[in-house]
């Protein structure tokens, strides 16, 4: 053989090898693409949540499909839907199709999330969601049941649920007011972002407060999402006498008003949802003035199931902070994991009834899909936390006796030393 000829079949050896082996390989391995925005806290709770499942699994064993085991591996698709949803359009499909992953787990923003749902089922992918609770992402596996059949969302439990749990820590520190400071009537602040996701919870909020809490609404602030200075607003609470500022904040005004707030020592407790207080760092971003800040949470050191602590402690130890609802991921992976196989099949159309079957007691507590392949919220299933900062430290103070739950390790919730003084009424 001349020396040309070795070379053009050396080439048409190495083309048909290149060719082969990634379809080799990928048959090995069961490829997950995690959804996230990757710059924020939320895509590395989506990543990091992730990450810890799939060296859990791969170093078991990996997963067993049919009579073959097969490793995770895991791809990351910055989707930057904080900022750009044509971003998170353009990754979900480079994910699909040149990354070739077999499913989709995360999404964070529902204005993004939605698009992206659209682009799994158009290709019929599993898409587990782990970050946004608009209920209509639901919905509409109700509505159209042959198209999005293959979306499931995990965490965080549906806006609905948000809500109840939401109004319940509001009439749970109200009753405390009421009976420590002798107040009859508690006069409420409503704070919530200027965002779509939180024009359901202010609508309540002005029905609700009134008519069957019995609370006076004092006035409705909507601060940007990302605002740097709420003085004013908060100088407009104290003068407008609240008990309670409401709040509804997933973006870092969360933390811009808490520390304010604390830093002016505002007379009123802070109760509502703030995605900022979720974080381990939040007190030294506040630099302690955020004591006392109540917040939905789905995760804190205490005992929802067998495998909450353990996987809190992991996950604080390896990265230095506490897992925040994105890290849900973890679970994600598990309920997949178990689905495959059972099924014996990576095929999404094979795997749907056995992922409408799920019934798992995961990390945040027993995992069941309803009809609309929504996470079940409720006593028994996954029932949410109520989280305050006390003296450095996120405590869970709710569920409190409540529907019969207390996990272990739950406190009671404490007023700030300034609010009993402003309000507490002298014998």
């Amino acid at each position: 053989m001349n020396t040309r000829r070795f070379i053009v079949c050396l080439a048409a050896g190495f083309l048909l090898f290149a060719g082969l082996c990634p379809s080799a390989w990928a048959a090995d391995s069961i490829k997950i693409g995690i959804l996230g925005p990757m710059s924020f806290t939320q895509g590395e709770g989506h990543w990091n949540g992730a990450t810890m499942a799939a060296e859990e699994i791969n170093a078991a064993g990996g997963v067993k499909v049919g009579d073959k085991m097969m490793q995770i591996e895991l791809v990351k698709v910055d989707t930057n839907e904080f900022l750009s949803i044509p971003d998170a359009t353009n990754a979900v499909e480079m994910a699909i199709s040149r990354n070739k992953v077999d499913f989709l787990v995360g999404g964070f923003r529902t204005e993004a999330v939605m698009v992206m749902q659209d682009i799994a089922m158009d290709a019929k992918k599993i898409f587990i969601g782990c970050g946004a609770a608009t209920v209509e992402i639901c919905t509409r596996v109700t509505e159209n049941y042959d198209r999005y059949k293959y979306w499931f969302r995990l965490t965080p439990i549906n806006a609905g649920y948000l809500g109840k749990v939401d109004f319940t820590l509001l009439g749970t520190v109200g009753a405390i007011m009421k009976k420590t400071l002798g107040l009859e009537t508690l006069k409420v602040a409503v704070v919530a972002e200027k965002a779509a996701w939180a024009e359901g919870i202010v609508a309540a909020a002005e029905k609700t407060l009134p008519e069957k809490m019995g609370m006076e609404i004092v006035g409705i602030w909507r601060p940007s999402p990302v605002a740097k200075d709420c003085s004013a607003e908060l100088a407009a609470i104290q003068r407008a006498g609240a008990h309670i500022v409401f709040t509804t904040f997933s973006s870092s005004v969360g933390l811009t008003f808490a520390k304010q707030m604390g830093e002016l020592k505002i007379p009123a407790a802070a109760v509502g949802i703030n995605v900022e207080a979720q974080k381990s760092g939040f007190w030294e971003a506040t630099n302690g003035a955020g004591d006392y800040v109540l917040t939905i949470n789905t995760y804190a050191p205490v005992k929802i199931t067998e495998s909450t602590l353990p996987f809190y402690t992991k996950y604080q130890e390896r990265f230095k902070e506490a897992p925040n609802y994105t890290a849900g991921t973890y679970d994600a992976l598990q309920i997949l994991k178990a689905a495959v196989e059972e099924a014996g099949t990576l095929d999404s159309d094979a795997l749907v009834p056995f992922l409408e079957k799920t019934d798992l007691v995961g990390t945040a507590g027993r995992e069941v899909f309803d009809a609309a392949h929504d996470i079940t919220w409720g006593p028994g299933y996954v029932t949410g936390l109520g989280t305050q900062w006390q003296e450095g430290k996120i405590q869970c103070v709710w569920p409190y006796n409540w529907e019969g739950i207390t996990y272990e390790g739950t406190v009671p919730y404490k007023l700030a030393p300034w609010v009993v003084e402003a309000w507490k009424k002298k014998d």
